[in-house]
Formats: C-alpha cells, sequence, structure tokens
C-alpha cells in the first residue's frame, strides 16, 4: 500500500509530460478572407505544428514557415494524390515565409527536402463546407 501512492504519483507525472506537447496544439485560424493559418516550425530533421492539423477541409492555407534550425533547410509541399508541388523554397537559420497553396480532397503533405525529412502526409481532408 506505501509503494501504491509513489508508483500512481511516477504514472501521473509521466503521462502529463507525455500528453503536454499535445495538449498545447490549437484549432487553426480562418481568416475572414477564408483563409486557414498553420504555423510550422522546422527544425534539424523534423517539422512541429503549433496548430493540429487533423481534420483539415479543403480550402486556401497559409503555411506560415519557421527555420529554428542553425542551417539553411526548405519547405515542399506537394498534393497528396497527384504529387504535383505546390510550392517549395529555401529557408536561411531564422528566416519565416509563407507558403500559400490550395488545398482540394487530395490532401497534401510536405517536407524539407534540402535537410532530408520524411514526409508529413495530410490524406483525410475533408470537403469544404
Amino acid at each position: 500500500m506505501k509503494l501504491l501512492k509513489p508508483l500512481l504519483l511516477v504514472f501521473s507525472m509521466v503521462a502529463t509530460m507525455i500528453a503536454a506537447p499535445f495538449a498545447t496544439a490549437g484549432t487553426p485560424e480562418t481568416r475572414a478572407d477564408g483563409v486557414t493559418v498553420i504555423h510550422l516550425d522546422e527544425y534539424n530533421g523534423y517539422f512541429a505544428a503549433e496548430e493540429t492539423i487533423a481534420g483539415l477541409k479543403a480550402g486556401e492555407y497559409e503555411f506560415v514557415v519557421t527555420n529554428k534550425s542553425e542551417k539553411l533547410v526548405g519547405f515542399q509541399i506537394q498534393n497528396y494524390k497527384t504529387q504535383e508541388t505546390l510550392d517549395m523554397f529555401p529557408l536561411e537559420p531564422g528566416q519565416q515565409r509563407i507558403s500559400r497553396v490550395t488545398i482540394t480532397e487530395d490532401g497534401v503533405r510536405y517536407r524539407c527536402p534540402i535537410n532530408p525529412t520524411p514526409w508529413y502526409d495530410i490524406d483525410n481532408v475533408k470537403p469544404a463546407s
């Protein structure tokens, strides 16, 4: 019984630490002009999204991409189904650029083509309402 309380405390602390990064993801903001904004921070080998990217709807999007690494990186976004490149550009350390794209029900995928990262697939895009 004495051991149960400390174990529960440790379990609860570990669960909080694991869930904390996901709890801070916000809902993407859609401006009055109908464009939805998603912020992506690019680090050495991975992207972190400030907003939840699950459950997106077809429409106009701006991806605000910030290079948080100490070297040149890039951003490439493609139509998920056709693999047509929608936008691609390099980013110097600390630089921020905006990629405005139309996302269809085909979905999209993005990656860094300079500092190779895996593709981030968003293939469950819902119809515009």
